[in-house]
């Protein structure tokens, strides 16, 4: 079975509600934060597969179409490339918020089909998170869960930053 370390994206991986930019509808407003790229590649080297779990009610509410969606996806994982790190697979729901749907985190939907999918064992596992919907996702998923940002929540560990928490997961 393989490790994997499974990321949501907005404030974890990417800027979003900052000066420059609120959200990221389109592609030019991909800006990752520092030392993602190279937390990721330190996954990567360490063998943990990467993947991004992330809610996209934007596409359920009208603000984007799931190809402009893709296009930023694409452009994220092409700067996170130039880091040399990867991402081995994104997974998104579409829908509105309370839509009622399976796949929103914080329903475990997402992990599992990729958990599924690629052979990974949740309970060797990280989800990393900047709220307590991801980390409650992680949790009934059965992964340990990591916080990232300024306040405590639900998660087993808690860090600053993508990067430091690559760090603390490498290092045990």
């Amino acid at each position: 079975m393989n490790k994997a370390v499974f990321l949501d994206r907005d404030g974890v991986i990417n800027e979003v509600l900052t000066k420059r930019v609120k959200f990221v509808n389109k592609p030019e407003q991909m800006y990752l934060l520092e030392g993602v790229g190279e937390g990721i590649k330190m996954l990567n080297d360490a063998n943990f597969l990467v993947f991004v779990v992330t809610n996209q009610g934007g596409v359920g509410l009208g603000y984007m179409k799931e190809a402009m969606l893709k296009r930023v996806h694409e452009k994220m994982k092409k700067d996170i490339n130039e880091y040399g790190g990867k991402i081995d697979d994104i997974i998104y729901c579409p829908h509105k918020p309370h839509a009622g749907c399976a796949c929103r985190k914080p329903e475990p939907e997402m992990l599992h089909t990729l958990a599924n999918k690629h052979q990974v064992s949740l309970k060797d596992s990280y989800m990393i998170g900047d709220r307590d919907v991801d980390i409650m996702a992680g949790k009934q998923a059965g992964a340990k869960t990591i916080l990232i940002g300024d306040e405590e929540g639900l998660a087993d560990k808690h860090f600053s930053s993508l990067y430091k928490a690559a760090e603390w997961i490498i290092s045990h």
